[in-house]
């Protein structure tokens, strides 16, 4: 890939987030101020001092007024982006690569999705003519084809992947129970998970991620600048994004047990902030599991498992939250809940706490020297159809 990074060159100084839940006594508009908020007292600034805007949504709002009229900003820039469900990420991308520039000192990248009050169960995605060859699939269905192709090919039984994916659900939702900003905060057992009701092949209810409202914003200014904001920034050390072409519905040869447009991402990503071990240098990473199998699938791709063995190291708790390498430690999608233009700020929220050692003490990981990155991995789209976003983040320049 063509992208050279901009490693250590930018940091995260203010971070903010909204609890993610069905917010039925705040609007958008709420949830856009309470969010950009906190972001600016974390970082001790006012809004004044936030040269410019990046807001992600996916369908809350159609141009940067959706952003300018509830902070009552005045002769600022304010871009709307949208990249399915990496919204979030892709404004906090823009932001950073425009202050790496020099175009501007202090820049914002805010996400929201107010979802609850559509009358839907999720995104009421229009229709938008095609060639006929796109999918016509729900989004659950569309992942349920993971989990029998992984199976398949990896000769792993049906009645122990379905058991393997309760797991990673059960982890989620450990972790989120003990998260106050988390949609759902109660534990599950591996049983209830199991006998849950289906949604689609062997998908439960249980196997997918919540539908929520939120909003989740960062404050980002040059490296060098930081610690006039903050004496605990986090650098950032790489941002990666690819859109895919949307050929593995049309190609006989994807198999559905892997995800091109993630692979290729991350190796961007870790070329990038020169990672050469993931497995070993991350102390943490918040992945996009919007679905059981998504997740599982993601260790492999991520690096952090071989090929066909991510579901031993779920089952031995290689990523629970105490494991070697802690997995979604704010409960994930799963959990913590999906509001699509805030999910991926909401994740480097996560890694904002953790890697300053500032999160609730019960789901605080450990810190260890010899793993100093944290990882944000978000993606939008289907198996075959994806962008994928892949960012490093470090509390140390250098």
């Amino acid at each position: 890939m063509g992208s050279h990074g901009i490693k250590d060159k930018v940091a995260i100084v203010g971070m903010g987030c909204t609890p993610f839940r069905e917010h039925w006594d705040k609007g958008a508009d709420d949830l856009l101020v309470d969010a950009a908020q906190e972001a600016c007292r974390s970082a001790g600034v006012v809004q004044a001092d936030i040269d410019a805007f990046w807001l992600g949504t996916a369908q809350t709002g159609m141009s940067g007024i959706t952003l300018a009229a509830p902070l009552k900003l005045r002769d600022r820039p304010v871009t709307r982006v949208e990249n399915f469900c990496a919204s979030g990420s892709e404004a906090l991308r823009q932001a950073a690569y425009a202050v790496a520039s020099g175009a501007y000192d202090v820049a914002m990248a805010i996400g929201v999705e107010k979802v609850k009050d559509s009358g839907y169960q999720g995104l009421n995605a229009f229709p938008i003519p095609n060639d006929g060859t796109q999918r016509t699939l729900t989004a659950a269905a569309m992942f349920s084809l993971v989990a029998p192709a992984y199976a398949n090919k990896y000769g792993v039984e049906e009645d122990k992947l379905k058991e393997i994916l309760a797991r990673i659900a059960w982890k989620n939702h450990f972790n989120g129970a003990r998260n106050p900003l988390a949609q759902f905060r109660r534990e599950l057992s591996l049983e209830t998970i199991c006998k849950a009701v289906p949604v689609a092949g062997c998908l439960g209810v249980f196997d997918c991620a919540g539908v929520a409202d939120g909003a989740a914003a960062a404050i980002v200014v040059r490296a060098e600048d930081a610690n006039r904001y903050t004496d605990k920034p986090l650098y950032i050390k790489a941002l990666s994004f690819v859109a895919g072409s949307g050929s593995g519905l049309i190609d006989p040869d994807y198999d559905y047990t892997t995800f091109p447009e993630v692979v290729a991402c991350a190796a961007d990503a870790y070329a990038q902030a020169g990672i050469s071990d993931p497995r070993h240098q991350i102390a943490m990473a918040e992945v996009h599991d919007c679905f059981t199998p998504t997740e599982l699938v993601l260790m492999e791709d991520l690096g952090f498992s071989n090929r066909g063995e991510a579901w031993k190291d779920v089952e031995a708790g290689v990523f629970d939250l105490h494991g070697e390498l802690p997995v979604n430690p704010d409960g994930g999608l799963k959990s913590f809940g999906h509001p699509v233009g805030a999910s991926g700020l909401r994740m480097h929220f996560e890694n904002w706490l953790q890697l300053r050692g500032e999160a609730p003490e019960e789901r605080q990981i450990v810190l260890d020297p010899a793993r100093p990155f944290g990882l944000v991995q978000n993606l939008g789209g289907y198996p075959g159809e994806m962008v994928c976003f892949v960012s490093v983040l470090g509390t140390e320049p250098g």
